[in-house]
């Protein structure tokens, strides 16, 4: 088995590097929204598969560390990836789509809901690359009234 990088692999190429990041999250249902800082690495796997290797400040105090992957399946003709974190248990899996300007890749996936234990929400991380050296993630929630929330907005800037 020996895969060739698409097109759709060299879009993820674009993620390869070292970046400080800056994430505003809001941490609960009315309460402010709070700053943490951070790094990302990420390095490239065949040239097929990113893997960024977050680390930065927990809530509260204390080190996180993510974990996401991301590649493209050709027989799917979809985007598709993982996430995990030193605070979690739940293994996130993506499934997404670059939109037609070519700027943002959009994933859906499914996991815990943050307010209500035991029950399963959709979810929706975009990545959009501003510049060759400046991307943001942002994080939103599907709430019940259909509407998307977004609760995270992180901006990673490459380290010169």
């Amino acid at each position: 088995m020996h895969a060739e990088p698409q097109k759709e692999h060299q879009w993820l190429q674009k993620l390869v590097g070292e970046w400080t990041s800056e994430m505003e999250a809001v941490m609960g249902p009315d309460k402010p929204p709070e700053t943490f800082r951070g790094t990302d690495s990420v390095r490239s796997i065949g040239g097929l598969w990113a893997v960024c290797e977050g680390r930065g400040e927990m809530p509260g105090g204390g080190q996180a560390v993510t974990i996401m992957t991301l590649g493209y399946d050709p027989a799917k003709k979809r985007y598709v990836g993982t996430f995990i974190g030193s605070m979690m248990t739940y293994m996130w899996l993506y499934d997404g789509e670059v939109d037609p300007s070519g700027k943002k890749l959009i994933l859906d996936a499914e996991g815990p809901d943050f307010a209500v234990e035991g029950k399963m929400s959709k979810y929706m991380d975009i990545i959009e690359f501003k510049s060759d050296d400046h991307r943001v993630l942002t994080s939103q929630m599907l709430g019940e009234d259909g509407k998307w929330t977004q609760f995270m907005e992180a901006h990673y800037r490459r380290k010169k």
